[in-house]
């Protein structure tokens, strides 16, 4: 069985077989692309020599105009050569009055996942949707105009981190070292957001950084290095199902990470009338009762009886599974995950398909990490292709094992960074910076109850952190009312702050 970190942050592997559906209206049509007159001199091989020079093409979404350039920035080392070209697509409102129009940066987690998911999942002005009568029928999604698109409140940039996506780096061999790992990785992004902002005038406009799963980490990294390194403070940060602390997402041996993640499966339970005063009497539950328990010796006779029959009824497990694991449900194993030949979804539980593995005798694939989560891939490049006209042999890398299993957590070792001290600071050195925080009720995989205690337990700013909760899993907005609900949300919280400064 594939260990929960192991599946825990990865989102959608390689990339799909996928037919493109011609759409309707303006933003659909194919335009004719203008290339960046700025040309480098810059002699790039490899992959990275098979990027062409940027493309900007013009469009409409329900009445706004607007301009998506789609390029590469040139990174380059402390000696001014080249070491990666960064893919990125912007989007900026034609018309607009730039030094007072937000611009949100964007990326997505992994470590290894490309920024396709929050383009066409989330937030750009085209959507990839999945079939209402089967939302994990990834085969018949289709890719139209985005109702719920966060254009019309804020330019944006999506970056895919380096070795991802369309971003390459010159030399592969370096590449673990200069890229794939916390500190390198926060320092690259801040250096392209840098790069993008001076390019195109935007340094007086009010910055938010946007991120998903382990974009949680990346964004307070990035948050850091963009204040330390490029000058640069925020506005504000958007997480999308974060990863905040790693150790809280690992069950296997922590008592807490358990009492974390019952939530969610008791939310999943109850799903679809959960609600967030049910949400908040799970948590109090799993950290009062369920948690005193776990962490100290583990009841046996009549009160283990009482309590695991407790578990099962609040979860919806099998009393006998809980029974065995002894309270601490194993996430990702073929007990819990597979039920009546149905298997359940690490990144939304209430999702389902046929289990190919129901005898338990083979590993069980997840229906997001496996299934339909792949249709960003070549959803993504057939877009970039047709719709905005950046063409390239390339594959576009929707999640790099390689980059993933390259990972460097920290400089000392293998362990994470911790990443509650670092916001404490960010949020102590800079009394302007907001944090939104969304959370998918029946996520597994970044339980929405490790938001809820990372909040509790800042020290500085916790009054500038809100939390929200949507119907859904880690990618919530694959259901089209928790995306539109998403989208009024951040609207309305960027708003308040326009209006307090």
């Amino acid at each position: 069985m594939m260990s929960r970190r192991a599946l825990l942050l990865a989102l959608s592997l390689l990339s799909p077989v996928f037919a493109l559906p011609a759409m309707a209206d303006d933003a659909a049509k194919t335009p004719t692309p203008k290339t960046d007159a700025a040309k480098t001199t810059d002699n790039f091989t490899g992959e990275a020599g098979l990027l062409p020079v940027d493309s900007v093409t013009k469009h409409h979404l329900n009445g706004i105009a607007y301009t998506a350039h789609a390029g590469t920035l040139t990174l380059r080392g402390p000696d001014g050569k080249p070491t990666a070209r960064m893919f990125y697509v912007a989007y900026t409102k034609d018309g607009a009055a730039d030094a007072k129009r937000p611009v949100s940066y964007f990326f997505n987690g992994g470590p290894g996942a490309a920024t396709a998911y929050l383009n066409l999942g989330a937030a750009g002005p085209v959507a990839l949707t999945m079939p209402t009568k089967d939302a994990t029928d990834g085969t018949h999604a289709t890719l139209g105009d985005n109702p719920d698109s966060w254009l019309p409140f804020t330019d944006m940039v999506f970056f895919d981190a380096v070795g991802t996506g369309y971003s390459r780096p010159l030399d592969t061999a370096k590449a673990g070292d200069q890229f794939y790992g916390v500190k390198q990785d926060a320092s690259t992004f801040a250096k392209a957001i840098q790069l993008w902002t001076a390019k195109n005038s935007r340094q007086a406009s009010p910055h938010y950084l946007v991120g998903e799963s382990y974009g949680g980490i990346r964004s307070i990294q990035v948050a850091n290095a963009l204040q330390m390194e490029q000058g640069i403070l925020l506005n504000g940060v958007v997480m999308l199902s974060p990863a905040i602390e790693m150790p809280l997402l690992d069950t296997d041996e922590n008592p807490l990470s358990a009492a974390l993640m019952i939530p969610s499966l008791i939310a999943a339970h109850e799903s679809p009338n959960v609600t967030p005063q049910s949400a908040d009497a799970a948590y109090e539950w799993a950290m009062g009762t369920y948690l005193s328990k776990v962490a100290g010796k583990l009841p046996s006779g009549d009160e283990g009886k009482a309590f695991y029959a407790e578990i099962s009824r609040r979860t919806g497990l099998p009393e006998d599974v809980v029974t065995r694991q002894y309270g601490v449900p194993a996430i990702g194993s073929h007990d819990v995950m597979s039920r009546d030949g149905k298997l359940h979804g690490l990144y939304d539980y209430t999702q389902t398909i046929a289990d190919p593995s129901a005898d338990g005798l083979d590993e069980s694939p997840d229906p997001t990490l496996f299934g339909f989560g792949r249709a960003y891939g070549n959803a993504f490049s057939g877009y970039a292709a047709n719709d905005l006209g950046f063409q390239t042999p390339l594959t576009y890398d929707l999640l790099s094992f390689k980059v993933n299993s390259s990972w460097k957590w920290s400089e000392g070792g293998p362990a994470p960074v911790h990443q509650i001290p670092v916001l404490n600071r960010l949020l102590a050195l800079d009394p302007g910076l907001r944090v939104f925080v969304a959370n998918g009720y029946y996520d597994l995989a970044c339980p929405f109850g490790t938001a809820r205690w990372m909040k509790d337990h800042l020290t500085v700013g916790a009054d500038r952190v809100s939390l929200h909760l949507y119907q859904g899993g880690h990618m919530l907005y694959t259901r089209p009312a928790s995306r539109h609900a998403l989208s009024l949300d951040v609207a309305s919280w960027m708003q308040q702050d326009a209006l307090q400064h």
